[in-house]
């Protein structure tokens, strides 16, 4: 049986499955809230809905993620509409699906990816999803990634920037990043909160640990050649790549004697980074010097951290020194050029 047919078939069970059970009436009513002063047009790549069997998972493990345990599609477009957002391209926030057991692991993901699938289905226009992958079972995400790009059409695929102490250039993964250089997919990476977490009281280096995971993926990257080795990935960093854009020097990336980025600050300029809680008048200069306008894309994190589009929007317009033609191109151009479905 081919893709389409197997495309084909799910959709045509989703009725069959009940999707209004599961999608409430208000994602087949008008895109725009009545009142509104503009149509939405910015596209969010970080972005979290989540399905029950993810909700059901974290408030069973007491993560204290409120905001992704209350997050329903119904609120979630009104807000879009309200802060001018077209198209949330949705993806599984951390800690995951994988809790030391893979059979559960690739269970959830599939049930993610199938929810997912049907909120897309539903309304194309106004959501998009990167699959959730049950890593660091190899075997398991290597067929999630088909079922989710060949059968379910998936725009990407979700990373947590580390599995078990395994960052993502570590060779145990590098089949994986294999086959998605192979389909030259688009791959949204999040911080994954690691040992750092309790080096504070009351949670206060959160904030720093998933910074400095980001950076410690992309390092891994770039110390191993994946990043070289899979130039038809095309990875999206959250939070404006952690650190990374700041200590280039720290991570061999620079520019040589001949005046010629190396090989290093060349992959740090090919990446796609979002703007989640990376606006403001002190990171923003800095890093328009490091990476060209047309490899920033538009991320609230919502509903996580404040995640408002219009509070990003605000900061990016006030702060970030944009041009209106480079806001147009963070706001939705440069996804559009990752993510072609969306233009119809």
């Amino acid at each position: 049986m081919n893709a389409r047919v197997r495309r084909r078939e799910f959709i045509a069970g989703l009725a069959a499955a009940g999707v209004t059970a599961l999608v409430p009436d208000i994602l087949k009513g008008a895109q725009v809230r009545p009142g509104a002063a503009a149509p939405p047009h910015r596209i969010d790549v970080h972005y979290h809905g989540n399905s029950p069997g993810f909700i059901a998972a974290i408030k069973a493990r007491n993560t204290g993620q409120t905001p992704l345990m209350n997050w329903t599609p119904a609120k979630a477009l009104e807000d879009m509409d309200r802060d001018g957002v077209a198209t949330s391209i949705m993806s599984t926030s951390e800690p995951s699906v994988y809790f030391g057991d893979v059979a559960a692991a690739r269970a959830l993901a599939r049930e993610c990816n199938e929810y997912a699938a049907r909120l897309v289905a539903d309304r194309p226009s106004r959501f998009g999803m990167f699959a959730t992958l049950p890593l660091p079972d190899v075997d398991g995400t290597l067929r999630e990634i088909e079922y989710a790009f060949d059968t379910l059409k998936a725009d990407g695929a979700c990373f947590m920037s580390s599995y078990e102490g395994k960052y993502l250039g570590d060779p145990k993964f590098a089949p994986v990043m294999d086959e998605l250089n192979r389909r030259r997919a688009v791959c949204y990476t999040h911080p994954f909160r690691g040992a750092m977490m309790n080096m504070l009281p009351d949670g206060r280096a959160l904030g720093i640990t998933l910074t400095t995971e980001t950076t410690l993926t992309i390092q891994s990257l770039l110390y191993t050649n994946t990043a070289t080795r899979c130039p038809d990935i095309r990875f999206i960093w959250s939070h404006g790549g952690g650190t990374a854009p700041y200590i280039t020097s720290r991570l061999g990336a620079g520019i040589g004697p001949d005046g010629q980025p190396n090989a290093n600050m060349a992959a740090m300029r090919k990446f796609y980074y979002d703007t989640a809680q990376a606006f403001n008048p002190y990171t923003m200069p800095s890093f328009k010097k490091f990476v060209p306008v047309s490899q920033i894309l538009f991320g609230t994190d919502y509903p996580l951290g404040g995640g408002s589009a219009a509070i990003v929007s605000k900061g990016l317009v006030g702060d970030g020194g944009f041009t209106p033609a480079e806001l147009r191109a963070i706001d939705r151009e440069n996804a559009l050029r990752l993510l072609p479905r969306l233009r119809g």
